[in-house]
């Protein structure tokens, strides 16, 4: 869910100016999946720029205080959300934890890095979310530590049914600064895609596992 268009707009604008997402519908991506795909997203970059770091972590910040009061922990989706996560919890002044896809596999083998305790209420910061399988792992390691997870908020999704439907099944809110839709809007109107690419683009979200860029 997005709450504020303007942020999402926003947000969507500042991607694709430093090149954290990168939009190519004539030689697509491919995703570990498989999946030909016309956007890369690594908002990662994003910690290379001072200014739009501050603006992320201000929105996200003010999205967790809109939706849940002030939680007692921020807790980040390994790797990518960590940096990010980290800026939230500052700005918050509260403790930060950061969660692993497994175990480690030496030392305490913790999943879960960061001083907590059991009952505490959690905000979990992701980047991006595209099936939200590997960000709904994350939400159950915390709950099997005895966490209780608010919900989420990621800078960006893409959007697709599914990653809706898993969210639901796990009973975890999801919001996002910004969308796959809202960004393909904000390139068409500052001329980054064309009308053409813009339909092509649009049509790769409807299923993505069997989009071709020449059909």
């Amino acid at each position: 869910m997005i709450l504020d268009l303007n942020t999402a707009k926003k947000t969507a604008d500042l991607l694709l100016q430093i090149n954290a997402i990168k939009l190519n519908s004539k030689n697509p991506f491919l995703w570990a999946s498989g999946w030909k795909s016309p956007i890369y997203c690594d908002n990662r970059i994003i910690l290379s720029y001072p200014q739009i770091r501050i603006f992320i972590r201000e929105e996200i910040s003010k999205q967790i205080d809109k939706l849940y009061g002030k939680p007692d922990l921020i807790a980040g989706v390994a790797t990518g959300a960590i940096g990010v996560g980290m800026l939230v919890a500052d700005i918050m002044n509260l403790p930060f934890i950061y969660v692993r896809p497994n175990s480690k596999k030496h030392g305490r083998k913790n999943q879960i890095e960061g001083s907590y305790e059991n009952n505490q209420n959690v905000v979990v910061i992701e980047d991006l979310i595209s099936t939200g399988n590997s960000s709904l792992v994350a939400v159950e390691a915390l709950r099997e530590a005895k966490l209780k997870v608010k919900g989420m908020v990621s800078i960006f999704t893409y959007g697709f049914p599914i990653s809706y439907e898993n969210f639901e099944k796990k009973n975890v809110k999801l919001n996002t600064l910004s969308s796959y839709d809202i960004l393909l809007e904000q390139a068409l109107l500052s001329n980054y895609i064309n009308d053409n690419e813009f339909e092509i683009l649009s049509k790769w979200k409807q299923s993505p596992q069997d989009w071709n860029p020449k059909n």
